[in-house]
């Protein structure tokens, strides 16, 4: 096709704009650019011309379709400067054209929504209405949610109407005033412990103005009208809490404003509604708004005594059940309130960005549906590149054997299931990346995010996908979004913010994803999630996480019934057939698509008995062991002492995740390295936590587990030759399980823990069927007899039992980890010098609550003898900039899990004024809430020398944990008491 380029683009953007278009087209006049272009070259033209994007960029493209006709086609950049035909508009006048708008200055009586002096009226109605339509761009078959998003779009400020808030909003000082979490009311001796916020009086309002008689919206829609309209904001932080009913909102606003404050609020709210419902009216031509057949229009004041005892909406609805169905339930409830709160949310981010006037332009001209459009565009929720081009070429380079062709196959079968989200069911090695891809490409994928339950998996996929000898994708974009690591296609090129989850391909945690719906700065970023191509790689890893379980049962829930398709990719080997059936509602003979391996090799469990409280050559964890063994336990300590032990004997590597940031990067790397396909071998044996269970690309030529669930041992088994070299041989996997456990008796370090990690009852039920299954252990089997066994596992009644228990446990601590930590969002006020510091642990998370801790170095090289250092394991920080090469722990084990003997909190809050100077800390968890910035860190040991100070080694706490080190590597964050236990 020919194209012409047009730009109208002013100060820098000018230079920015002319090296793309000069590098793409002919430059035919100043201003001008022609050339013949194919489709793909027209987009990488488009997504260029949008990387360099500002405020001053105004490119149009036209396509010449004849001598006599062109066809407008985009405008990258300020809209403004062109047409609706992307014309050039030459008749301008400066001069105030006389038009129903908002001017600059207030005007008495008039309700504005914000500091930008938006009319409450416009700004209601403009919300409600982009609300809808975008959630019927997602959901365009679900009429009636739509309603109701427009009903609680249009509500969603009116306790604006506040006579507190209007006198703020109008003064000239507050004009320029830019807010994180919307406009609230920010004067020196106000504040909202003792005034309601603007959504919690729209909340009141909205259940005033509701009433039974209406039936045009059902009582859940009501429900669901509530909780977008108070869960717009987050909850400010009240250290003496209050405001949980709707009595509470009523009464403090009633004192304090003068005169009589709520008659007046109710009076003006129905008839700013009639002013919106007009608005809408007008809007779409019609004789009524759904509007005003949803509230009341008269109503006494004083009713509010009979709602009075109405609880302001729980921001997540979940309770504890017996039966996995009701869980279900609770997690499509709560999927469709982030949505319709994330639709509310962006529209109304959107809508405040206007002028007054622009505001208004848009009403009067009919033009929010370009707005939406546009600000679409611009925030990536119309995704825009070649990926699909860039997957064909990659696809290419494989080759076309049986093994290529049942992959194409399956992937066809997966991107065939286009209304329901799809599960691949993959064995070890069979190439699901590759699938996934492919996949992607049937789809039609313009972006995918590939969400990974752990860092390391997100390191061996960027590894794979771009920066590795032979990368999949050499020429996409491949983005790396973790908490520790943002970056593009290697780790030396760091994302700009601007940029964060703009890659062809972002890898990212499902920490990162969850923030969309625990979370109100991220919650528009739902809406991105919802638009893009999602790849959930070895999901089944969730399914044990407290709160991860549901909240992920929620994402996955919110991908139904989208336009367009789910286009949703679930992937694991071991994909926890019930949890698909009970808590995602997925077919496992519909939805799930098996690929079968193709590794030929043959393999033998061994199951060994051992005494757990014995740590030499009886137990095999800790006896030595073959070249190319991995030896993976379910605890990094088991790992740690088992190397320490056999650090003389063994060229061995210890991997886990206690180690400093540095450390673990480097030991990840040197593992890949070493193991990898036609690896370097530097190292013999691997010993490791449960890290390397999961998606790394890495092969052993014997294994020993400690035993766990059928998901973990299976997972494990994909790490034992993996890429199926001993053809002649037979691979062993040595299953090592506690006597006592062997004898049902549920005591024990093991059984305490498969017990806290709720897979005690179903990893006992699959030891048992495995034991049957390969007449305890004399079958030799392949890799899809064992696979089959895993299915049957699912299907036979006995194990259903023992799984639906650990799950319905699991199901329960999510529960309660939700009530703790997910709550509610809450912003607490800051400092405006807190924008630029170095980033904090947040003291709500997910995983746990983490907190930054220091500790000294001692030196394992000698063991039995320990020698302790006089070094910490980081250097803290002494200012802003430096980055932090830091430690974190959980607060439990800071804090003894609860042992006062063992409180190395407590500890440090009795010595560490003496050891470092300062004055005493008032409380301990003083100490605590200090240690989510790396500068102050929680001291869990102290060196030699600065004992001195608190009497010498006498001082050091029998709990101390050390960072070990020896010769080879470090050892990494673990109490000195467990060398002493086994010293002894």
């Amino acid at each position: 096709m020919m194209v012409t380029f047009i730009s109208q683009c002013e100060k820098k953007a000018l230079s920015k704009t002319r090296r793309v278009l000069d590098a793409f087209a002919n430059r035919i006049g100043d201003n001008t650019w022609q050339t013949v272009i194919t489709d793909d070259g027209l987009l990488t033209v488009k997504k260029m011309l949008r990387r360099t994007a500002s405020k001053n960029t105004a490119v149009s493209c036209h396509w010449v379709r004849s001598r006599s006709r062109s066809q407008f086609l985009w405008v990258v950049g300020n809209k403004r400067k062109f047409d609706i035909e992307g014309r050039v508009p030459v008749n301008t006048t400066e001069k105030e054209v006389p038009m129903d708008i908002v001017r600059e200055k207030p005007i008495k009586g008039m309700l504005y929504a914000n500091t930008h002096l938006q009319r409450l009226d416009h700004h209601l109605f403009a919300v409600g209405y982009i609300a809808e339509q975008l959630y019927l761009r997602y959901y365009p078959n679900d009429k009636v949610r739509a309603t109701t998003m427009l009903i609680a779009g249009c509500l969603h400020d009116i306790g604006k109407i506040d006579p507190e808030f209007q006198a703020w909003a109008v003064k000239d000082k507050n004009k320029s005033f830019i807010a994180e979490d919307g406009q609230h009311i920010e004067e020196a001796k106000f504040n909202f412990e003792k005034h309601p916020r603007h959504n919690e009086i729209s909340l009141a309002l909205y259940a005033l103005l509701d009433d039974s008689a209406i039936k045009s919206v059902n009582g859940e829609n009501k429900k669901r009208i509530k909780h977008a309209i108070f869960w717009h904001h987050a909850k400010p932080f009240r250290p003496k809490g209050g405001f949980e009913t709707v009595g509470d909102i009523y009464r403090t606003l009633d004192k304090n404003v003068k005169g009589k404050a709520w008659t007046c609020v109710v009076e003006k709210s129905t008839e700013l509604i009639e002013k919106v419902c007009e608005l809408d009216s007008e809007y779409r031509d019609t004789t009524e708004s759904m509007l005003s057949r949803s509230v009341l229009f008269s109503v006494d004041p004083e009713k509010i005594w009979d709602v009075e005892s109405l609880q302001v909406p729980d921001y997540k609805e979940y309770r504890p059940c017996e039966q996995l169905d009701d869980y279900r339930y609770q997690t499509r409830s709560n999927a469709v309130n982030n949505q319709l709160r994330a639709c509310l949310i962006t529209a109304d981010r959107w809508v405040s960005s206007l002028s007054a006037n622009d505001l208004a332009s848009a009403i009067k001209h009919k033009a929010l549906d370009d707005l939406l459009t546009e600000k679409a565009e611009q925030n990536g929720l119309i995704p825009d590149s070649n990926l699909e081009s860039h997957i064909a070429d990659c696809l290419r380079t494989f080759p076309r054997d049986k093994r290529g062709d049942m992959q194409s196959e399956t992937a066809q079968k997966l991107s065939g299931n286009s209304d329901r989200v799809g599960v691949l069911a993959g064995a070890a090695g069979c190439g699901k990346t590759k699938i996934a891809l492919e996949w992607a490409k049937l789809r039609g994928a313009k972006q995918i995010l590939w969400v990974c339950p752990r860092v390391q998996i997100c390191q061996g996929l960027f590894a794979e996908l771009s920066n590795s000898d032979t990368p999949y994708l050499p020429n996409a974009t491949i983005e790396l979004h973790t908490g520790e690591f943002k970056c593009v296609n290697t780790y030396d090129k760091e994302t700009d913010e601007s940029d964060y989850f703009s890659g062809d391909i972002v890898i990212t945690t499902i920490d990162q994803l969850l923030n969309t719906v625990i979370s109100h700065t991220k919650a528009d970023s739902l809406l991105n999630y919802l638009g893009a191509h999602i790849v959930f790689d070895e999901f089944h890893e969730y399914i044990n996480m407290p709160a991860f379980s549901l909240l992920f049962a929620e994402l996955v829930a919110s991908r139904n019934e989208l336009a367009g398709g789910c286009n949703a990719l679930l992937v694991s080997a071991t994909p926890h057939y019930l949890y698909l059936d009970e808590l995602l509602e997925l077919d496992k003979h519909y939805d799930v698509v098996e690929m079968p391996s193709f590794n030929p090799c043959k393999y033998q469990f061994q199951f060994f008995t051992y005494d757990e409280n014995k740590h030499d050559e009886r137990n095999p964890l800790y006896q030595p062991v073959e070249s190319g063994t991995f030896v993976i336990s379910n605890t990094a300590i088991t790992a740690q002492k088992s190397f320490v032990q056999n650090q003389h004997s063994e060229n061995a590597v210890l991997l886990h995740s206690k180690y400093k940031k540095s450390d673990k990067r480097e030991l990840f790397e040197s593992v890949y390295e070493s193991f990898c396909r036609s690896g370097a071998k530097q190292y013999d044996v691997l010993r490791s936590g449960p890290i390397v269970q999961a998606s790394l690309n890495i092969t052993s030529k014997q294994m020993v587990s400690e035993v766990c669930n059928a998901e973990n041992n299976l997972q494990r088994l994909g790490r034992l030759d993996r890429f199926g070299s001993n053809l002649d041989g037979v691979n062993k996997y040595i299953i090592a399980i506690p006597d006592t456990l062997k004898n049902k008796k549920r005591t024990g370090r093991v059984a305490r823990f498969m017990s806290s990690t709720n897979i005690l009852s179903s990893a006992l039920a699959w030891h048992e069927f495995l034991l049957e299954a390969t007449d305890e252990g004399e079958k030799v089997l392949t890799l899809p007899e064992i696979y089959s066994i895993y299915r049957d596992f699912y299907e036979n009644l006995t194990s259903q039992k023992c799984i639906a228990e650990d799950l319905v446990a699991a199901m329960k601590k999510s529960v309660e980890v939700i009530a703790n930590k997910a709550s509610e969002p809450k912003v607490i006020a800051r400092s405006k010098k807190a924008h630029n510091q170095r980033a904090k642990i947040s003291k709500i998370s997910m995983r746990g609550d983490s907190r930054f801790v220091q500790m000294a170095v001692c030196d394992l090289g000698g063991f039995p003898d320990v020698s302790f250092l006089e070094e910490y394991a980081y250097r803290i920080p002494i200012s802003e900039s430096d980055t932090v090469d830091n430690l974190t722990s959980s607060s439990e084990l800071i804090q003894g899990y609860g042992d006062s003997s063992k409180n190395l909190l407590a500890h440090m809050h009795k010595k560490h004024h003496n050891i470092m100077g300062g004055k005493k800390s008032y409380k301990d968890f003083v100490l605590l809430n200090e240690a989510v910035d790396a500068e102050f860190p929680v001291f869990l040991s102290y060196t030699p020398n600065d004992l001195l100070a608190v009497g010498g080694e006498a001082a050091r706490h029998s709990e101390a944990i050390y960072y070990g080190i020896c010769d080879k590597q470090p050892i990494g964050a673990i109490s000195i008491k467990q060398f002493n236990n086994q010293k002894d």
